[in-house]
């Protein structure tokens, strides 16, 4: 952090800071007389503090906390163990020289406690690159790490009594969306845009008191509040997509913040579930009638599978808990409800709606069924074709040992042997002949042939011959007629062949019945992409033309061939992993796989000043590219990696907002002394970057439904244009999506003249 401060206040001829786009708080607000320096803090220990600094631990107990929960009165303890801990679990961070210890206690003492203590001066305000936008205060890093800490702090005492519906990651809720069955009715909770001011955070407060009992800890809390360290709006589509003007405290606060609600729903599905149990015979076909709830942040999705009327009872009550409890404004037109079966809903960016079985499984059509039999034929034809293959081998390689052997015995060797091969001999052939004989049996064709060749046109079977033949001859004649019915008579395989085929009518005529009984009694969650809304955010990014069709991105033109590959790279991913777990995630393979791939294509041939198919044949399909040390890396996922993916993604990966509304622009300026400013990282081989935004290249309100995408969230504006130096490993991860703005220290930005 001193090196950090250091590099801040130099000045380079190209590069300086100045004052219009990086300013501190104007007025520090009053140190609160709870937040005091104790004469002698203790540490924290390192498992104390990784209990506070890790994010969704849900396993800490409460007694342990309470025993920690004193110290965050201490803001030196907090932060001073805080940084010990990072820098051990991350080597790069540079270790400051050895002053007297005296010295060191007291300085990051003093640091910790202007740092907790008073939030607002550790605040930097970020201001737009445009007049009339709005300037975005952000914390620095002590700060950051405090508010880690404080929001570990209170998931270890909240998170275990939340309840089973409140999810905090996305495909999670998805998934459980899709297992609901037989869902008649179902209604979003509709909150319109509202900042979270303080009638709400008094509530918050209020709630977090009745489980910590800590004014001081309360106090540091309402202090983030008025200071805007923790500024966030309800009903918007910001939360949860890890935008850099989202606080680590947000998620945590808005869970303890809406848990009355959770209670609510709770006891209605306690209610609803007591007066419906379900029968214990199995032989009724009985759907007993059920309250399915998701929460994730502030969007809320109730599902019933019973009347509207009491899906319109639950309702009011849900509204009543938010405008009374919670003082939260609601849109009771938007909240109406909307049948399952008729009508979709959007909720967390995918679309929902209740279809029968067969929708999702469909049966296979007459073509497929033909093109099945065709496929099993050919594969038992090849299975075939390698066993007579194999038999003739056996057979070429029997004969020639038999020829070498007889050449042998004529030219009167003598072979000795231990043991009589002749018993042994006589079985193989015995066995290979039974083998022979029933294999040609089992061909339908052959015996009915044989058949009417042995008993067609034979003199024997009239009466008048048989009469004035001797009675061997005649009974010889029956009982050969008797053996080649039995064993060649063509009725014999005909029957078979009708009992399968019966068979496997029947076995059809179940399947039917079960299906339609299916598709009459039960309904299954149906959970699509908005494949019109990814159309509409691929056109507005500049990937398609008014066509539709793909085209270059001239902004990207200055990066280097690599950094064009992993930008898109970063965005297809992105959507592919967002994606994986919906019905038409074909079609999302289709956009990332052409629009985006081309529109690549075409980017690296505006470049190169090439044509497409020069483009095409140097970088491959696969946009292959030449690193550094000259090995071959492959970022953009390549045609059969999109076809082989599916819903098997466990991770909750984060939206594509961040990475698709955000461009990177290299700067050509060389020399740079700046160290990357991503979190723990001191290198300073360091290229500049200049940040470009979605909105402010199209001149557009993200605001705006009629020319913004609708759930598109958007960086805030006053990022916009600003300078900052990083590393080649992190431009790479934040290029490729895998890291965001949160995780860089947005407070030392720098401006190019």
């Amino acid at each position: 952090m001193l090196r950090r401060l250091a590099h801040a206040r130099a000045r380079h001829r190209l590069i300086r800071r100045t004052p219009h786009a990086l300013s501190t708080a104007a007025a520090p607000a009053p140190v609160p007389p709870t937040l005091t320096t104790p004469p002698a803090a203790p540490p924290l220990s390192a498992a104390d503090l990784e209990l506070l600094l890790r994010r969704g631990h849900y396993s800490a107990s409460t007694h342990r906390f309470h025993s920690i929960l004193p110290l965050l009165s201490h803001p030196s303890v907090i932060l001073s163990s805080a940084l010990h801990l990072s820098r051990r679990a991350h080597p790069s961070l540079p270790t400051p020289p050895h002053p007297p210890p005296t010295t060191t206690v007291s300085s990051s003492a003093a640091a910790a406690v202007a740092a907790i203590s008073s939030p607002s001066t550790h605040l930097r305000i970020l201001l737009p690159s445009r007049l009339k936008g709005q300037p975005l205060p952000f914390p620095t890093l002590p700060l950051r790490l405090a508010m880690r800490s404080a929001a570990s702090a209170l998931d270890a005492v909240f998170a275990p009594r939340a309840a089973t519906f409140a999810y905090r990651g996305r495909h999670a809720a998805i998934r459980y969306l899709r297992s609901i069955p037989s869902a008649s009715w179902f209604f979003r909770v509709a909150i319109p845009r509202q900042r979270f001011g303080p009638r709400h955070v008094r509530r918050l407060l209020d709630a977090i008191s009745g489980k910590v009992d800590d004014p001081g800890f309360l106090e540091y809390l309402n202090e983030l509040f008025v200071s805007e360290a923790v500024a966030f709006e309800l009903g918007g589509c910001e939360l949860g997509r890890g935008l850099p003007q989202e606080s680590e405290l947000t998620a945590t606060l808005v869970n303890i913040f809406f848990d009355p609600v959770d209670r609510e729903l709770m006891a209605v599905r306690e209610e609803v579930h007591k007066k419906n149990p379900r029968l214990k015979d199995e032989t009724v076909l009985h759907t007993p009638v059920r309250v399915y709830a998701v929460r994730y942040l502030d969007d809320i999705l109730v599902v019933t599978s019973g009347s509207k009327m009491l899906t319109i009872d639950i309702r009011d009550r849900v509204i009543a808990v938010l405008e009374r409890d919670l003082e939260v404004k609601v849109d009771r037109l938007g909240s109406s409800i909307h049948s399952a079966v008729s009508e979709k809903i959007e909720f967390l960016g995918i679309e929902f709606q209740a279809v029968p079985p067969s929708v999702l499984h469909p049966p296979m059509s007459e073509k497929a069924k033909r093109a099945r039999k065709k496929y099993l034929k050919m594969k038992a034809e090849k299975a075939q074709e390698l066993k007579n293959a194999r038999e003739t081998r056996r057979k070429k390689l029997g004969l020639k040992i038999l020829n070498h052997l007889f050449k042998r015995v004529r030219r009167g060797e003598e072979f000795e042997f231990d043991f009589q091969i002749e018993n042994e001999v006589q079985q193989v052939f015995k066995d290979w002949a039974e083998e022979t004989v029933a294999e040609y049996f089992r061909s339908r064709e052959h015996c009915q042939y044989w058949h009417r060749m042995l008993t067609s046109g034979d003199f024997l079977s009239l009466t008048r011959v048989r009469d004035q033949l001797p009675p061997a001859l005649v009974d010889s004649y029956d009982k050969f007629q008797e053996t080649l019915d039995r064993f060649l008579m063509p009725k014999r395989g005909q029957n078979m062949s009708e009992e399968e085929e019966r068979i496997a009518e029947e076995e059809e005529e179940e399947e039917y019945e079960k299906r339609t009984v299916e598709d009459l009694t039960e309904l299954k969650m149906r959970a699509n992409a908005p494949i019109e809304l990814v159309r509409k955010a691929v056109k507005l990014a500049g990937f398609t033309n008014s066509m539709g069709r793909p085209r270059p991105i001239k902004l990207l033109l200055c990066l280097d061939d690599a950094d064009i590959i992993k930008w898109y790279a970063g965005v297809g991913r992105r959507w592919l992993d967002f994606f994986c777990c919906c019905r038409n995630f074909k079609m999302v393979k289709t956009v990332v796989s052409y629009h985006l791939r081309f529109s690549c294509f075409l980017t690296l041939a505006e470049k190169h000043d090439c044509t497409k198919r020069q483009a095409i044949s140097h970088f491959t399909k696969d946009l292959k590219v030449e690193n550094d040390d000259g090995v071959t890396e492959v970022h953009f996922p390549t045609e059969r990696e999109i076809r082989m993916m599916g819903d098997k993604n466990l991770t909750d990966p984060k939206p594509v907002d961040g990475t698709l509304t955000m461009i990177l622009v290299r700067l050509a300026v060389e020399d740079t002394s700046y160290s990357c400013l991503v979190h723990f990282c001191a290198k300073t081989d360091t290229v500049l970057y200049r940040i470009r935004l979605l909105q402010n290249r199209l001149n557009v309100d993200p605001l705006n439904e009629n020319k913004w995408v609708c759930g598109l969230s958007a960086i805030h504006e006053s990022l916009n244009k600003k300078c900052l130096p990083l590393c080649s490993m992190h431009a790479s991860d934040l290029l490729l999506g895998k890291i965001t703005l949160q995780d860089i220290d947005c407070t030392q930005f720098v401006d190019v003249e």
